[in-house]
């Protein structure tokens, strides 16, 4: 029988995860996630992967979201297609909470793409959109649960000081939501 699959980018994101939940730490990034989730896919085809982690807050908001569409801010979208190739830079994850995030290879603490970001998102990660995409590529529900640990500013730098109190509310989630 499939089960769930919990994707998180560090092991320090999922310090909480409840016992029972299969755990895949994917690395950081992009490329680590996306390559790890698809490995993973295709190993064991789980009925849903539950993408836990930080996030960080472009407009001000606090807490825990499942955001509805992943964006691919880092991603040349309009050089693939004039080039003729296609240029997936956007995901719409059913079920989720009306929240945007943008996912980039950037750990974002420069104010002026904090701003650029924010008028198109109101989270921003570095795994979200490539969990979703290899999710999306492979026909396997997803979920993305993202708990905002920063504003995506100087306080980003602070992230390690702040990431078992994400870690906590991840876990919280993950025993009132993922069916154990």
């Amino acid at each position: 029988m499939s089960r769930p699959l919990v994707v998180a980018a560090v092991a320090a994101e999922a310090t909480y995860v409840p016992d029972g939940l299969r755990l895949l730490v994917s690395g950081i990034g992009k490329v680590e996630s996306a390559s790890a989730v698809a490995e993973a896919i295709a190993a064991e085809r789980p009925s849903v992967v539950l993408n836990i982690g930080t996030a960080g807050s472009l407009d001000g908001r606090t807490g825990l979201f499942c955001p509805s569409v992943a964006l691919n801010h880092d991603f040349s979208s309009e050089a693939i297609r004039f080039l003729g190739g296609e240029a997936v830079d956007e995901v719409t994850i059913p079920g989720g909470d009306g929240t945007v995030l943008a996912t980039g290879d950037v750990f974002v603490s420069d104010p002026a793409l904090r701003d650029a970001l924010a008028r198109r998102a109101g989270l921003v990660d570095m795994e979200g959109f490539a969990v979703a995409r290899a999710c999306q590529r492979a026909g396997v529900p997803v979920r993305l649960v993202k708990h905002v640990s920063d504003h995506a500013d100087e306080t980003a730098t602070d992230w390690p000081a702040q990431v078992d109190a994400s870690a906590r509310a991840l876990g919280d989630w993950l025993r009132a939501n993922a069916l154990l």
